[in-house]
């Protein structure tokens, strides 16, 4: 049982990179690959921060603030430059690893005998427990914040530019200025969910970020393909959904390894699930 608790810890951890995700993949229609290196941005600051003894509250701030950096850059490098978003998203990518080695300043760091979020935030003797509501506490949070902002006319202006740039310019949107703000809040979600992570699992390593973007787009596939099937409109619901699809993900990989395959595999697997949840759809509309 404590397994898939485990799972559905991980999955609550995620959840705020897949809401990052989403903002880029479904608002603006941006694959972001920069989610490689922020999340792991998020884990190193966290890391070092509190190996320093930083309050906790103090680190939060400064880890998304972080995660926000790398998405300007990224936004920059786009909009400014006229590159790619794919290319610009990978550029930043591979940049930040040399960051991440020189905040971190070895390959990895332990965070055994600090005080993390999870003990600060405590009101349970079961420590899973604990983690459970404090990482539940910080989805409800940020959910609802996220739910209000896109729901403000500002929400609605990155919306309006997802959907048309042409329609938002003659609104006098500014279409750039969007995106860098889009991808700024996406990789500040996703640094924030290396903050829980890393608490989670007591240690920031500068290889934990390869190939998550991959968790996280599955957790989006999964959402966005209940909120389809459903026909969910409302932005609040759409949001919970996607939370729900980053914890499915989760328990599906748990359940996989709960039948005896390979740890070594879990990569491959991860590429699997998200090929099955892309291609399933696709072969299904060309037979009808």
């Amino acid at each position: 049982m404590e397994f898939y608790l485990s799972a559905l810890l991980l999955g609550l951890c995620l959840s705020s990179m897949a809401l990052g995700i989403f903002i880029t993949m479904k608002i603006f229609r941006i694959p972001d690959i920069t989610t490689d290196g922020s999340y792991t941005l998020g884990a190193a600051v966290t890391a070092v921060l509190l190996t320093r003894h930083w309050p906790v509250g103090a680190v939060i701030p400064i880890t998304m603030i972080a995660g926000a950096l790398a998405g300007i850059m990224t936004g920059l490098v786009h909009t400014r430059l006229k590159v790619d978003a794919l290319l610009a998203g990978i550029l930043v990518m591979t940049g930040l690893y040399s960051v991440n080695l020189s905040v971190l300043g070895r390959s990895n760091i332990p965070l055994l005998e600090v005080k993390t979020v999870f003990d600060a935030l405590a009101i349970f003797p079961n420590p899973l427990h604990n983690e459970l509501w404090v990482a539940g506490l910080f989805l409800l949070l940020i959910s609802g914040l996220l739910a209000y902002m896109l729901r403000t006319d500002f929400g609605i202006a990155m919306r309006a530019t997802g959907n048309s740039e042409s329609m938002a310019r003659a609104l006098g949107i500014n279409p750039r200025a969007m995106k860098i703000t889009g991808l700024a809040i996406a990789n500040a979600l996703t640094a924030l969910s290396g903050f829980l992570a890393a608490q989670y699992q007591n240690f920031a390593d500068i290889n934990m970020g390869i190939g998550i973007v991959l968790v996280g787009l599955g957790s989006v596939l999964i959402g966005d393909a209940l909120i389809n099937w459903l026909g969910v409109k409302k932005i609040w619901f759409q949001l919970l959904f996607i939370m729900g699809g980053s914890i499915l993900f989760q328990m599906m990989l748990a359940a996989a390894l709960s039948l005896g395959v390979n740890p070594n595999l879990l990569k491959l697997i991860t590429a699997v699930f998200v090929l099955t949840i892309v291609g399933i759809p696709r072969l299904t509309a060309r037979r009808e």
